[in-house]
C-alpha cells in the first residue's frame, strides 16, 4: 500500500490535470494526523542539506505548485498542506520567499476562492517562531489600482481559483508590508455573510483564521510592538490621510463576533499584547486620548479595548447609577437578552487579560473607576467553571486590596504567585 501511494507521487506534476487530480485525491486522505502512511510525505526532510533535493522534497514542491492550480486541484492541494502543517519538519519548505508572498497574496486578494483553507494554513505556519518573523518582514508586490476589484492587485496572487483582473492594471510594482494588508482583509471578510451567494460577495473568503495567525505573532516580542506601534489608518497611501492608529485598533471589535475562531483569536491577541505593560495604557486610554508606547517615538488615539474585553464578561445584570455612571458606555444598561460568552476558555481568556492590565498601579486603578469590579462580581456568581471562577477571585483580590508605596512601584506582584502554583499561571496562547 505504501509503496503504491509512493508511485502516485510521480503524477503530482503530470501535464494531465485529470492525472494530477486523480493523484492528489488518493493522497488526501493519508495527510490526516493520525493515517497510518502519513510519514512518507516527511521522510527524509529533516537531513535535507540544500544542496541535493529527496523525491520527498520534490513532492512538498509539488503540493505547493497545485495551490495554483485549478479550483478542484488547488482545494486538495491546500487541504493537504493544511493537514501536514501540523508538523512543524514542513514549516521551512513552506516558508520559503516565493511561497510565502504567495500564499499572502492569494489570502489578500477579494476574489481568492480558497483564501479560507490558505488562511488555515498561515494558521498553522505561524506557531513556529520562525515563521513568525518570516512573516513580520514580509513585503509583497503590489499594483496599485483603485477601481470596483479593489484598491490594489498583489500580483503574486495568481492562481487558477483567483483571475487576475481585466484590465490588467498598468503601471509598476512597488512593495507592501503584508501584515497591514492582511489586517485589512481581516476586517473586509467579517462582513462576508453566509446569506450572500459567492458571486456577490466583494470578498469571496471570510479569512476567520487569520485571528490565529494574529495571535500567533503576539506571543512574540516583535509581534506585540507591531500591534501596539502606529501605523497608517491607509498602509496603501500613508500620506492622504495622515492619520496614524494601533493595529490592535482594528481587531479589539471582534471579541463578540459570532464566529468562534475570530473572536478567540482576537481575545487571544489583546491579552498576548497585555503582557507588554508599556503598552497597558494605550491599550486601555479611549480614542479621545493620543498615547505613546516605548520603543516608538510616535504618539496614536488610545485603543479603548476595555469595553471589548468586558462585553463578553457582562450579563443581564443591572447595577445602581453609580457603579453604571463607571463603566464603559458600551456597557451601560445591557438589554435583559444580553448573554455571556458561551466559551469557557474565553471566558479565562478575557480574565487572565484583566489580571495581565492590573500588573500595574495604573492598570489596576483604570479597572477599578471603569466598574470592573462590578462586571466581574457578578460574573462571579453565575460562573460554572472553577478555572474561572478562581482567577476572578484573584482579580476581585487585587482590585479591593489595599495600596501603598510598595506595590505602586512593583508592576509584576502576581509574578511569583503564578510561579508557584501553574494551573494560575498566565501564559501566551
Amino acid at each position: 500500500m505504501q509503496q503504491d501511494l509512493i508511485e502516485l507521487f510521480q503524477f503530482l506534476h503530470d501535464k494531465n490535470p485529470q492525472a494530477r487530480q486523480i493523484a492528489l485525491e488518493n493522497l488526501l486522505p493519508h495527510t490526516l494526523k493520525h493515517a497510518p502512511h502519513r510519514a512518507i510525505f516527511f521522510h527524509g526532510l529533516q537531513s535535507q542539506t540544500g544542496l541535493q533535493k529527496s523525491q520527498e522534497s520534490t513532492t512538498i514542491r509539488d503540493l505547493k505548485l497545485l495551490c495554483r492550480d485549478n479550483l478542484a486541484i488547488a482545494h486538495d492541494a491546500f487541504r493537504a498542506l493544511v493537514n501536514l502543517s501540523d508538523s512543524s519538519i514542513i514549516h521551512p519548505y513552506l516558508i520559503d520567499q516565493s511561497f510565502l508572498t504567495f500564499l499572502v497574496s492569494y489570502i489578500v486578494h477579494p476574489q481568492s476562492t480558497l483564501g479560507d483553507l490558505a488562511a488555515m494554513l498561515l494558521s498553522n505556519l505561524t506557531a513556529s517562531p520562525r515563521s513568525c518573523t518570516a512573516l513580520l518582514a514580509l513585503q509583497i508586490p503590489i499594483l496599485q489600482s483603485p477601481s470596483s476589484a479593489g484598491p490594489f492587485y498583489p500580483t503574486q496572487s495568481r492562481a487558477g481559483s483567483c483571475a487576475p483582473p481585466v484590465p490588467y492594471p498598468a503601471g509598476h510594482e512597488i512593495n507592501a508590508h503584508a501584515l497591514p494588508l492582511l489586517i485589512d482583509a481581516f476586517v473586509q471578510g467579517a462582513n462576508v455573510g453566509p446569506g450572500v451567494s459567492l458571486d456577490e460577495r466583494p470578498r469571496k473568503s471570510e479569512l476567520h483564521f487569520l485571528a490565529s495567525v494574529f495571535a500567533n505573532l503576539s506571543t512574540t516580542l516583535p509581534g506585540r510592538l507591531f500591534f501596539l506601534t502606529p501605523q497608517s489608518s491607509n498602509p496603501l497611501q500613508p500620506e492622504a490621510t495622515g492619520r496614524v492608529d494601533y493595529p490592535l485598533t482594528k481587531l479589539v471589535i471582534f471579541t463578540e463576533h459570532k464566529d468562534t475562531i475570530r473572536r478567540g483569536g482576537v481575545s487571544s491577541l489583546i491579552k498576548n499584547c497585555s503582557f507588554y505593560t508599556q503598552g497597558h495604557q494605550a491599550i486601555l486610554r479611549p480614542e479621545s486620548d493620543t498615547v505613546l508606547v516605548p520603543p516608538s517615538n510616535l504618539s496614536a488615539p488610545g485603543i479603548d479595548a476595555l469595553q471589548h474585553i468586558l462585553l463578553p464578561l457582562a450579563g443581564p445584570e443591572e447595577f445602581d447609577l453609580d457603579a453604571q455612571e463607571q463603566l464603559p458606555e458600551a456597557l451601560q444598561f445591557l438589554p435583559l437578552t444580553k448573554k455571556r460568552e458561551s466559551d469557557a476558555v474565553l471566558r479565562l481568556t478575557h480574565v487572565e487579560t484583566l489580571l495581565l492590565l492590573c500588573t500595574t498601579r495604573w492598570g489596576r486603578d483604570y479597572l477599578r473607576m471603569h466598574g470592573v469590579y462590578e462586571v466581574v462580581r457578578a460574573l462571579h456568581e453565575q460562573e460554572t467553571n472553577d478555572a474561572v471562577s478562581e482567577h476572578v477571585e484573584r482579580l476581585v483580590n487585587l482590585l479591593k486590596r489595599e495600596e501603598g508605596p510598595e506595590t505602586e512601584k512593583d508592576p509584576q506582584v502576581e509574578e511569583t504567585e503564578e510561579e508557584d502554583d501553574e494551573d494560575l499561571r498566565i501564559e501566551e496562547i
